[in-house]
């Protein structure tokens, strides 16, 4: 369709200053005009009396808020895990070692297979309002394996990382160096075309920082730009790296000093908190307060995994960090938007104003709150995706 205006919109949540003094940029009354899969006008539904459109939507009072913008997942697998969480609900606790169970699994799925289940899990998260989303490889492991898993990821999003870095695979056990080496050689060179970040599982049971610095390197050698998986399971060197390279984000930021705070807030790094995974673990929340209030800038994403995230919904985790990090439900909306979108380096999603992406959502409510006011309940009228890959 060429033009489409939606109109009574009760709230229109913009992310744009330009349309309120808070950042949510919150327009009552509203209206939004698409053209040609771009927002080209919002403002008042009395003023969108004038404007002329192929098609007119009145939503009655409902909400709209930007899609959510999920910049951490990992989409490319077979197999189920569903024992491990038993087990980790019964006492056990969650280590990195569980990721070996899937990389076994993927290997034996044919690119149906892992096709079919990606398919699955994007429809999925676009059905709970994430419209664009990030998929790393890092269960493959084999030259073979990481390169077909992101070809297939990069049929169906722009946001591919290679994530060779993901644990070392058992075949490996005792050559841990002649790994990286396959990771940062004959495994870039054949990930790179179909990617477009780099990242390292930079933690405990995974990469240490010397190897973690050797795989950056080299992926930013090829064209790729760099991402961090930081201080999950312990503090460590993490986050302090991801600053250093100037990563776009660093994620999961669950062990904090008030150097990695410091480091975060005075740089453009965005820190992505996973609260699906603390809740899936049965682990400590980060300290989300104290990174909004040093001034860093935040994301919330899914970390969909079959192991210690297996969700795709962007409200669900928007209801865990207004809960369990102390995020207001207004912070908590805008890193699972803009946040998103900083964190993937996109100006063209995550907002509502003039010449970003028509990438938004109807609401079965009248107001954001409600996203974390009624948690677990499906608040997602409609869905609008710009067409193309995001």
């Amino acid at each position: 369709m060429a033009s489409l205006l939606v109109t009574n919109i009760g709230e229109l949540v913009t992310n744009s200053l330009a349309y309120g003094p808070t950042p949510l940029g919150i327009i009552r009354d509203a209206a939004i005009l698409i053209d040609n899969d771009v927002v080209s006008w919002v403002g008042s539904a009395f003023d969108a009396q004038r404007l002329a459109a192929d098609e007119k939507i009145d939503v009655d009072g409902a909400a709209v808020i930007p899609g959510f913008v999920d910049s951490h997942a990992h989409l490319v697998f077979a197999g189920d895990r569903s024992g491990e969480f038993e087990a980790r609900m019964s006492g056990n606790n969650y280590s990195a070692g569980g990721i070996r169970s899937t990389v076994a699994a993927t290997r034996s799925a044919s690119d149906d297979e892992l096709r079919s289940n990606l398919q699955r899990l994007m429809e999925e998260a676009n059905s709970s309002g994430t419209t664009t989303i990030e998929c790393k490889s890092g269960y493959g492991l084999t030259v073979e394996d990481e390169a077909r898993s992101l070809r297939i990821a990069s049929e169906f999003t722009t946001e591919t990382s290679y994530l060779g870095a993901h644990v070392v695979p058992s075949e490996f056990d005792d050559r841990k160096d002649d790994y990286v080496s396959l990771v940062t050689g004959a495994m870039l060179d054949a990930c790179a075309p179909y990617s477009r970040w780099i990242d390292v599982f930079c933690d405990r049971g995974a990469f240490d920082p010397n190897s973690t610095r050797k795989v950056l390197k080299a992926g930013i050698a090829k064209g790729l730009l760099p991402r961090l998986h930081a201080n999950q399971l312990k503090q460590g060197e993490g986050i302090q790296i991801a600053v250093e390279f100037d990563a776009a984000s660093a994620d999961h930021c669950t062990h904090l000093t008030q150097s990695d705070v410091d480091a975060l807030a005075s740089s453009d790094t965005v820190a992505t908190f996973l609260p699906a995974a603390e809740f899936s673990t049965r682990s400590q929340y980060p300290n989300a307060r104290k990174l909004i209030d040093a001034g860093s800038t935040v994301a919330i994403a899914t970390d969909c995994n079959p192991g210690s995230s297996y969700t795709t919904n962007m409200p669900f985790c928007i209801a865990l960090a207004v809960r369990e990090m102390q995020m207001s439900p207004a912070e908590a909306l805008a890193a699972a938007t803009l946040g998103g979108a900083s964190a993937l380096r996109r100006n063209d999603i995550g907002h509502l104003a003039p010449n970003a992406r028509a990438d938004f959502i109807l609401l079965n409510a009248p107001s954001y709150l409600h996203l974390a006011y009624r948690p677990g309940v499906n608040l997602i009228n409609r869905v609008f995706r710009a067409k193309g890959k995001s």
